[in-house]
């Protein structure tokens, strides 16, 4: 097991590059530390898979270091850096038995035999494949031909790092989440430092402990799931984590008002002086729809809002809201009424984050 750093690291696949947005990933500094499980998250696009192809040595970087444990590997081939790498696809050999091939990773460093079947038996326990140790790969439906994937990855207790690029993109939905707790459980058993790479952000915080945001070739936030829906520290991590996103509004201060387009704010002094104390014209409120107060009838410091539908999700709703010009998303719980046509909204002064040229700053509420 390993600790990975990624020192002054960026990628681009052009010979001549002209600005940020002509690289994969551009200059970041980021540490994974042993014996941890992580996700890095992120849209198609972002630079996920660049980047995990980076550290596994199947890619070297245009610029900047990788190191394991302090020491740079930037030279070394996949190989030497002892990586296990789980793909979206299952790589195993069709011909080989399920035991064979959960074997060959051993047997391929001349592991004495009886540790090979010690070992092999362990991992099939976990991932329940011991029933079909003696099949043929080629006669495994895909999920169980992942589950030996996984456990090829698995099986070796020198690894540096296991390296997992959406290994669960061929699996049925319904195997999924029993799947993503199952690799949370030998991570806990195993302690091995686990990098998982998802665009789903349930995936993610699932698995994880502490995920890395990625979005344009950045990692733009690195926290627990918590973190991230409480206190997302860029607007795109506002809006791709939760169901709905966060609500964002362009905010200016005139005459001593918070304003959003036409429409004025009910907002604390604090977030009031921090919107005045802004160097820039890109200001930015934003509330999660968890966090709206919603009430069918005026309230003190309520804003009215058009409601323009209500989507009832069972135990809780959505409600598509139009304030001033803004539109925005609320949620309810079943327990409490729907309103029709109007609604009065809130913004408690805590729940609220304000973003500068896209990023959060501190909201002084004293």
């Amino acid at each position: 097991m390993a600790e990975i750093t990624l020192q002054s690291l960026a990628h681009t696949y052009l010979s001549d590059p002209q600005s940020p947005q002509d690289y994969a990933i551009r200059e970041m500094d980021h540490v994974w530390h042993q014996g941890g499980a992580y996700a890095l998250l992120g849209p198609s696009g972002c630079g996920k898979s660049t980047l995990l192809n980076i550290i596994s040595g199947l890619l070297e970087p245009s610029s900047g270091e990788v190191l394991f444990d302090g020491e740079v590997v930037n030279a070394l081939p996949p190989e030497a850096r002892n990586i296990a790498q789980v793909f979206q696809f299952p790589v195993i050999y069709d011909t080989m038995t399920v035991y064979d091939n959960l074997a060959f990773p051993l047997r391929n460093v001349k592991t004495p035999e009886a540790r090979v079947h010690e070992r092999v038996m362990e991992v099939a326990d976990v991932l329940e494949l011991t029933a079909q140790l003696k099949r043929k790969a080629k006669n495994l439906t895909a999920d169980e031909k992942q589950k030996v994937s996984m456990g090829r990855g698995l099986v070796r207790d020198d690894v540096s790092a296991i390296l997992f690029d959406e290994p669960l993109t061929v699996i049925d939905p319904q195997l999924k989440w029993k799947l993503r707790r199952k690799l949370k459980e030998i991570h806990q058993r195993f302690e091995i430092t686990m990098v998982y790479v998802t665009h789903d952000q349930l995936e993610a915080s699932t698995f994880a402990d502490k995920i890395a945001v990625m979005y344009e070739g950045q990692v733009v936030q690195f926290g627990t799931p918590r973190e991230l829906f409480e206190a997302p520290n860029h607007t795109f991590v506002g809006y791709f984590i939760g169901s709905p996103g966060m609500n964002f509004f362009d905010v200016a201060l005139h005459d001593g008002r918070v304003m959003a387009g036409n429409t004025a704010l009910s907002v604390g002094e604090g977030v009031r002086r921090a919107i005045d104390g802004a160097r820039s014209h890109n200001v930015k409120l934003g509330i999660r729809p968890e966090f709206i107060e919603v009430h069918e009838s005026p309230v003190a410091g309520g804003m009215e809002a058009e409601v323009e539908h209500a989507q009832d999700l069972g135990t809780y709703s959505i409600l598509y809201l139009r304030l001033g010009d803004t539109p925005l998303k609320a949620r309810i719980e079943e327990d409490q009424p729907t309103p029709e046509g109007r609604a009065y909204l809130r913004f408690p002064d805590a729940r609220l984050g304000l973003y500068v040229d896209e990023y959060r700053v501190e909201i002084d509420h004293d």
